[in-house]
């Protein structure tokens, strides 16, 4: 793991996304490549009265706010201690991370939990999940910092999704001062038992404790949550998305709370 893609967009989560990026970047000696997708860059349009003319306005007002963008990002990173560099696609955000993420090992993106009513994050994570094969970095606009080096829980329910999760979180797990294998007993029995992923962790040098907890009448995001603090951890690794995407947004899922509603980054994989 060590081509770390930070998107790159003036919003609330730039700056805890930044300092998480530039943070896995150090821990894992890797590259930061800092990726602007603007769809309203200088492009062509084609009517039958006037011909080909250009969508003057909006791209002019872009070009201004990227240039002052990259502008300001240029003179953050220019004083930081990890190699880097910008770039800039014509491009919605989910379809330019996407094309870029075949050469990267880990995108580091935005939760839910900045400006309630906004869902553009959630569709975003569900994008960029969905459509790459790379492990998500989910940041909360008010943590600005991923510590690698802390404790760090691995939410286990034997699925296909959490074994993709755990796999592609094995870099940052090796780092991390304790691994908290937790369980959350639900009537659906997936087919690899948490002690398949502690052996599976072992043998990557990786010692972990495995945590069985009763649902009870609590929900699994609220019994995660609430384990996130008792164990202290620093992040939570998870597959993301085992339900369908438009059953998750029509009923919830614990992905969809979770990126609402975890204090500590996810790392996430589908």
């Amino acid at each position: 793991m060590k081509s770390v893609l930070l998107y790159i967009n003036d919003d609330s989560g730039l700056d805890a996304r930044y300092q998480a990026a530039l943070d896995i970047t150090r821990a894992l000696e890797g590259h930061l490549h800092c990726l602007r997708p603007d769809p309203y860059r200088p492009q062509m349009a084609f009517d039958g009265v006037t011909g080909m003319s250009v969508m003057y306005d909006i791209s002019k007002y872009t070009s201004k706010a990227d240039l002052l963008l990259k502008t300001e990002m240029e003179k953050r990173l220019t004083g930081e201690d990890v190699p880097w560099d910008y770039q800039e696609t014509n491009a919605e955000p989910a379809r330019g991370l996407a094309r870029n993420s075949a050469l990267t090992d880990v995108i580091v993106l935005s939760s839910c939990s900045g400006i309630k009513d906004n869902t553009l994050p959630l569709g975003l994570l569900g994008d960029v999940i969905f459509n790459t094969n790379v492990p998500v970095i989910v940041q909360p606009d008010s943590v600005r910092k991923f510590d690698a080096a802390g404790p760090a829980i691995v939410a286990w329910n034997g699925s296909f999704e959490a074994g993709n999760a755990l796999r592609a979180a094995v870099p940052l797990l090796e780092l991390a001062s304790d691994v908290h294998i937790v369980v959350v007993e639900e009537e659906k029995r997936h087919d690899l038992p948490p002690l398949d992923a502690s052996e599976y962790l072992s043998r990557h040098g990786i010692k972990s404790q495995i945590h069985e907890l009763a649902a009870d009448k609590s929900s699994v995001e609220a019994i995660l949550l609430s384990t996130v603090d008792t164990l202290n951890a620093s992040y939570m690794v998870m597959g993301a998305y085992g339900h369908s995407r438009a059953r998750e947004f029509l009923f919830g899922g614990v992905s969809r709370k979770l990126f609402w509603d975890c204090p500590v980054p996810l790392v996430v994989a589908h």
